[in-house]
């Protein structure tokens, strides 16, 4: 039975499953019924509790929206891929089982790989798509991640901060700002959180991102979709150069950069990335 739930309250939204593929997949589901889905992918190493509240809150206010959690990580169950392909392949049967026609699909950094393959695979599906912080197959420096990652990972450890603090935004007062900010969503839901990533999970996860980094370039000049791709223009992690590359080769493309933003651009501008997000769902 429909549940004409009209909250979009992202700490209130229970976690659920659904099989597909051979597997329970973990997702969340909060907004109205009617309306286009909106369904996000998350970037390396994140569960469902890693999605930003204000964005998930700001897309539900007037469609469904669906956060899923990928094979082997938080309380889906399996084991995390080794490719970005056979992520895509998970997404498209969990989209499938969820009983969706039609989306728009919102891919953040290892997301964006994820929802590029989907727009190849199964173009049926999505509707619209927004790619963030994120770039296409062989983009610059993709098969760098590992190795621009590991030292402010380990400096997150010894600062005892969330290595996002450094890998996501810049080191400028308001980069350091809108850090704390997003860190301390991040933590607002309290009860029914997901399941922590395994190191495990996270180094396979990494090998299917420098798999993607070492593979030769897509046809995105054939995705037949308008797409929005979004960036801050400062990203170290997936060099934002990246994401001017994918929306000049994407015939139907449009692009946003936000100023003294890292990886992190659409948490750190989370007000302005929504504005721009819902205005393009919404055409």
């Amino acid at each position: 039975m429909a549940t004409h739930i009209r909250s979009a309250d992202w700490k209130a939204a229970p976690t659920r499953h659904v099989e597909a593929a051979g597997t329970r997949f973990a997702y969340r589901r909060l907004g109205p019924d009617a309306g286009v889905p909106v369904v996000l992918l998350n970037h390396w190493g994140a569960n469902l509790d890693n999605f930003d509240p204000r964005i998930v809150e700001g897309l539900a206010a007037d469609r469904p929206v669906y956060a899923l959690d990928y094979r082997g990580i938080g309380s889906s169950g399996g084991r995390a891929p080794l490719t970005v392909a056979e992520m895509a392949n998970d997404m498209i049967a969990t989209i499938r089982a969820l009983g969706l026609k039609s989306v728009d699909l919102i891919g953040f950094s290892l997301g964006g790989f994820v929802a590029q393959q989907i727009l190849f695979d199964a173009p049926d599906l999505i509707r619209r798509a927004i790619l963030a912080g994120t770039g296409p197959a062989g983009g610059t420096g993709i098969e760098r991640v590992g190795p621009v990652s590991w030292p402010l990972i380990i400096k997150g450890l010894l600062t005892f901060r969330d290595p996002k603090f450094y890998l996501f935004f810049t080191s400028s007062a308001a980069g350091k700002r809108a850090a704390f900010e997003f860190l301390a969503r991040l933590k607002e839901r309290t009860g029914d959180r997901d399941k922590a990533v395994s190191l495990t999970a996270f180094l396979r996860q990494l090998k299917a991102i420098k798999a993607w980094g070492l593979r030769s370039p897509q046809p995105l000049d054939t995705i037949a979709k308008p797409v929005l791709v979004a960036n801050g223009d400062h990203d170290i992690m997936v060099p934002s150069e990246n994401s001017v590359d994918l929306a000049r080769r994407i015939s139907d493309a449009e692009l946003v950069l936000f100023a003294d933003a890292g990886h992190g651009g659409i948490f750190q501008h989370h007000d302005a990335f929504l504005t721009k997000a819902r205005v393009f769902l919404a055409a």
